[in-house]
């Protein structure tokens, strides 16, 4: 799929960001708010019907095991849980097939900046790619990005996008029993922590500020979650 059309003019946008603040570190997280902001609408209305699926979960799980030997039954008991729960199960889908093209857009735009971003190897080179204790971010992790301690490196990116990506799974579902679920919250913590330390640092650094920024919008649309009054 090309998706020039789209990365282009992101990485036009990268590129004044870097001019106005001169640090690509800097411009990048910069660059990902704005992204995120642009996208807060999609990113709302999947966050809404994920923790949607995640609430009526259990209810679902009773009457798959019920009716798991008359599937005609099943399907039909489904359907009426989602018309009583006012709940649509394809809800969740068009937001992530919207962004989809767009994030593998921006994926594309900070894995490749020279031919995106700087449209030169000599104007990316004369960029200042240092940034908090990195010294380049554009490597993976190793000396030039890890955190020296004692002589030893720590992968603070890798650790950080493992941990808030964790925190962004408990919030939308904290007190998920389904064990997928619960698999989930364990193994995609592990296998993003794993790709942010295999990836660029500038890439792995949109990352984690996109985390941060997915937890706080968590957090306010949970805090301000109108509370159901009993019956």
């Amino acid at each position: 799929m090309n998706l020039n059309f789209i990365a282009m003019p992101m990485g036009q946008l990268l590129h004044w960001i870097v001019s106005f603040v001169g640090n690509y570190g800097y411009a990048i997280i910069v660059f990902t708010i704005i992204t995120k902001l642009l996208l807060l609408p999609i990113n709302i209305k999947q966050t809404h019907s994920t923790k949607r699926m995640n609430d009526i979960q259990p209810k679902m799980k009773a009457i798959q095991e019920k009716y798991k030997n008359d599937k005609e039954k099943l399907n039909v008991k489904l359907m009426e849980l989602y018309k009583e729960e006012k709940y649509n199960p394809a809800s969740g889908c068009l937001p992530a097939l919207i962004q989809l093209p767009i994030v593998i857009a921006l994926f594309n735009v900070l894995r490749e900046p020279v031919k995106y971003v700087f449209g030169t190897q000599q104007a990316y080179d004369l960029v200042e790619k240092g940034f908090w204790w990195m010294t380049n971010i554009s490597m993976t992790e190793n000396k030039a990005t890890m955190l020296m301690v004692g002589g030893f490196g720590i992968p603070l990116l890798a650790l950080i996008s493992g941990v808030t990506t964790y925190i962004q799974m408990k919030m939308i579902s904290p007190n998920s029993k389904d064990p997928t679920q619960k698999s989930m919250t364990t193994m995609m913590p592990i296998m993003f922590a794993y790709i942010t330390f295999t990836v660029p640092a500038g890439l792995a650094i949109y990352w984690v500020v996109g985390n941060l920024f997915t937890i706080a919008q968590q957090y306010i649309m949970l805090k301000n979650k109108p509370v159901k009054k009993e019956a």
